[in-house]
């Protein structure tokens, strides 16, 4: 979160006391949306935990979800190398956009957010009926067998690059990626998880 020196050295002069505030997903790195802060806007964002701009429309502060409910939980924020502009890391509760997208930007999905959102999609599959999906199959089948499918995949894959296969090397990779997943959701552990222990690793 900002600190007291940081929040002392935002730039508000220079924005014309308006900042602009980019807001991004926490995990995914999806960017949502875009609005603008005063400093009073700022501060209750800060108080309460949920993203608030200054609506140039409606002339006074919104808090995003206060009629929908889709509010946008602040993890932290961050000024950047200027002073003049901050980007927010928050937990989106819903839909960021009012057209019922995940982001105001949905036309430009980064690679990585389809990972996330894959994830996502396996998780409302655990529950779910086994005839009606592989992945609930899957599950249903247990620890041993989803462990057994990612050691499969893991010798195809390895086997496809030993006979410089491109195309099935893709192929086997994609079900090796998703198999593992679904491991790592059958053991309570997202992808984050294992992201957050490789950065570890690279310091």
């Amino acid at each position: 979160m900002l600190t007291q020196e940081q929040l002392v050295h935002l730039n508000w002069t220079k924005t014309e006391s308006m900042m602009p505030a980019l807001v991004q997903h926490s995990i995914s790195g999806e960017m949502l949306m875009h609005g603008y802060m005063n400093q009073e806007a700022l501060m209750k964002t800060l108080s309460e935990g949920n993203v608030t701009f200054f609506s140039r429309t409606k002339n006074r502060l919104w808090t995003k979800g206060e009629t929908s409910g889709h509010f946008l939980k602040v993890i932290s924020i961050t000024p950047d190398c200027d002073n003049d502009t901050l980007l927010v890391l928050a937990d989106p509760v819903g839909p960021t956009c009012h057209y019922g997208t995940s982001s105001c930007f949905s036309d430009s999905t980064p690679d990585w957010v389809f990972l996330y959102q894959l994830e996502q999609l396996l998780v409302t599959r655990k529950n779910a009926d086994p005839e009606s999906s592989y992945t609930a199959k899957l599950y249903k089948s247990g620890t041993k067998r989803i462990a057994q499918k990612v050691g499969e995949e893991g010798v195809e894959t390895a086997l496809a690059a030993m006979v410089n296969n491109r195309c099935e090397l893709i192929s086997e990779a994609s079900d090796l990626i998703y198999h593992l997943l679904v491991l790592l959701q059958d053991q309570n552990l997202n992808f984050s998880t294992i992201i957050n222990n490789l950065r570890t690793r690279y310091k």
